[in-house]
């Protein structure tokens, strides 16, 4: 079986400190968390950056944001990838807390600024 690719999840730098002080992520998406929506919406790195703007466009020039890097191999949660409006591309959802252990790494999100 193949090893599944890394999925990732852009967050506020001040979220991911308080995980890590609870031992679990359950934010599912900005201003939104996971017993809300059910679910933790994740991404690929391909699809990372249209979400970015797509979340905190009106805020280009953040410098707390961080991009969770997530092992699926490490979750004993179900991670399903389905499809969202409009035009149905599939993106990675993991069905419950995300534990600190799942996160291989943590990179500070720089795309979401304009240069200059």
């Amino acid at each position: 079986m193949p090893k599944q690719p890394y999925i990732l999840h852009l967050t506020e730098r001040a979220l991911w400190d308080a995980a890590r002080e609870h031992g679990t992520y359950e934010v599912s998406t900005r201003g939104r968390t996971l017993q809300e929506v059910g679910y933790i919406h994740f991404s690929t790195r391909d699809q990372l950056p249209r979400v970015a703007a797509f979340l905190y466009g009106d805020d280009p020039g953040r410098d707390d944001l961080v991009t969770l890097v997530v092992d699926p191999a490490l979750l004993d949660v179900p991670v399903k990838y389905e499809a969202m409006p409009p035009e149905g591309e599939e993106f990675p959802h993991v069905y419950g807390p995300l534990p600190v252990a799942a996160v291989v790494d943590v990179e500070p999100w720089s795309g979401a600024r304009t240069p200059g």
